[in-house]
């Protein structure tokens, strides 16, 4: 009895750590690393602090459901879990990521219940769940989006949750509340979910299906009749606005419609003049699109993506990939383990089913695969490579060769501590450095430069050339420019993802010198050639250095050595 309490408080001590991990690797110079918002996370912040002010969005929407923001129409919760941190904290980078760090922590001990949930018969049940809320605290992929405002991190922590309290539902039927409300919110919170959690909860009630019949059948219903409810005004939302889906299909393989149809019908047309009948089946458009679609799925379990490249720079640290090097061949093992020994099936089922639905959502979209959109395979790649871990550790533990079993054991720990000191150089020192211009460096310090200015200039015109298209955003952001104003002169009217906007002084657009007055300033890119700006008026000219800090680097000193 005595050994059985000193293993919980081990067991405690030891999760306590795991939380203060999680907490250190996502808090800290959080407002600084990434050191510049992009725009979406410019966005989140500046509508909640329009929402503060007057309780509207910047097209004038009051307390939307659904942001229009750049025409991406995205569901508008993380925007009011900004709201308090705003009112603590003013508005500013480290309010608007404080809700994602936050969950991002809640999502490790979410995972720790989850896992005793499902491996409630297994020996070393404490053993994994304790590894595998480790494994999160520490992924690279995690701590990446939990240390930025992208909606999909709160998501993943609501679908974690919202699993969890499902499966002690089962066994307390007042645990299905909380399931709902987490699996509603989440629908709330980001777009992948309103496909990803309708899939994963059918599925799970197939595979729980006796377990749910066992529940009071008023109980089931009338948790099924409140997630309805809960999420009405989201699907009113939806067919109310003709626009909100203009996003979901902007990003769709089957916008490329035209595309498709041209490369299909130049095949069928050659495949007719060669008499190839099985060629007019295989390049019918319908086949191409289940082709692409069957990609786009497929290359989400691409190790190169996984362990190496990763996609877009603002989606892992430099120099990696989303997970660790030492991961793969536990993730590999955890894998072949779970399949051929002999776990209960239900538990084999909830895991697979959760790997395998989790890149659907991406898998119709262009540009994959996408970190973001198949953000749910998290937590079950870290509870697939605990169980590797485990059984592999068990395996060298137990064997009788000493001479073999410690320099395997010592081997693994520096590859571990290896590629983890590596990884938190890169994110923590080197990404500032290096991926700069992906983070869109440069508003702050220009604002930082204007502000005290500005009264001497007629008008401060800004370019929104690419790459400082959305350039009024931050602007708007780092201003703390006053909601009411900027609709007061014409904000609700002078949105778009592509169009000019103005307010007070400010107007951003392409700048025409043949055509510019003098007395302004202007702002432009780093790359904007002097040679066909205008010399017969009085102009100052800036340029926002959205360069990498190395690049900064380089310019300097060739302006030095040159005088």
């Amino acid at each position: 009895m005595k050994g059985l309490l000193q293993m919980r408080n081990l067991n405690k001590a030891i999760l306590l750590f795991i939380i203060l991990t999680s907490v250190i690797l996502r808090f800290w110079q959080l407002g600084n690393v990434p050191h510049s918002p992009d725009w979406d996370e410019a966005a989140l912040g500046w509508t909640s602090y329009s929402i503060i002010e007057m309780g509207k969005d910047e097209y004038g929407k009051s307390f939307p459901v659904i942001l229009r923001s750049f025409d991406d129409y995205k569901p508008a919760l993380y925007v009011y879990l900004v709201v308090p941190f705003i009112k603590i904290f003013d508005l500013n980078l480290l309010a608007v990521r404080l809700p994602s760090a936050i969950f991002g922590v809640i999502a490790v001990i979410g995972t720790f219940y989850l896992v005793k949930e499902l491996f409630e018969k297994f020996k070393y049940r404490e053993r994994l769940a304790l590894l595998s809320s480790f494994l999160l605290a520490i992924s690279p992929w995690h701590i990446q989006f939990s240390r930025i405002a992208f909606e999909a991190q709160i998501g993943l922590s609501m679908n974690i949750l919202a699993v969890l309290f499902f499966l002690k539902g089962l066994k307390n039927k007042f645990f299905l509340l909380p399931s709902v409300i987490f699996a509603v919110l989440s629908i709330y919170v980001y777009q992948s979910e309103k496909v990803y959690l309708p899939i994963l909860f059918a599925v799970l009630a197939s595979i729980y299906l006796k377990d749910i019949l066992k529940l009071p059948r008023r109980w089931v219903i009338g948790t099924v009749i409140l997630g309805l409810v809960l999420v009405a005004p989201m699907i009113y939302g939806l067919f109310s606005d003709k626009n909100a889906l203009l996003r979901a299909k902007g990003v769709s393989v089957f916008s490329d419609s035209t595309q498709f149809l041209k490369r299909s019908a130049l095949k069928i047309s050659d495949d007719r003049l060669r008499g190839d009948y099985l060629g007019l089946i295989v390049d019918n458009r319908r086949v191409d699109y289940v082709k692409a679609v069957t990609s786009g799925y497929v290359s989400h379990f691409s190790l190169n993506w996984l362990f190496v490249t990763g996609d877009i720079e603002r989606h892992h640290a430099p120099g990696m990939g989303l997970m660790y090097f030492w991961e793969l061949p536990f993730l590999l093992i955890g894998i072949y383990i779970l399949f051929f020994y002999p776990y209960p099936l239900k538990t084999r089922l909830t895991l697979f089913a959760m790997l395998l639905i989790s890149p659907i959502p991406a898998s119709i979209t262009t540009g994959v695969p996408h970190a973001i959109r198949n953000m749910n395979f998290l937590p079950v790649v870290q509870i697939l490579t605990g169980i590797g871990l485990i059984h592999s550790f068990l395996y060298v533990y137990e064997s009788k060769k000493r001479i073999v079993k410690w320099p395997l054991i010592v081997f693994g720990l520096a590859i571990f501590s290896f590629n983890m000191i590596y990884f938190l150089n890169q994110y923590f020192v080197q990404q500032n450095y290096f991926y700069s211009q992906s983070w869109q460096y440069g508003y702050k310090e220009a604002v930082e430069y204007i502000r005290p200015i500005e009264s001497k200039y007629e008008k401060i015109i800004v370019s929104n050339d690419r790459p400082l298209d959305q350039s009024y955003m931050f602007f708007l952001f780092y201003l703390k420019y006053d909601p009411s104003v900027y609709l007061s002169e014409g904000g609700t009217i002078s949105g778009g993802f592509r169009e000019d906007h103005k307010f007070g002084k400010y107007e951003f657009r392409d700048i025409s010198w043949e055509n510019e007055k003098s007395g302004n300033l202007y702002i432009g890119r780093p790359d904007d050639s002097l040679e066909n700006e205008k010399k017969n008026f009085d102009y100052r000219w800036i340029r926002i250095f959205r360069l990498s800090s190395r690049e900064l680097i380089k310019r300097r000193l060739r302006d030095r050595s040159s005088g």
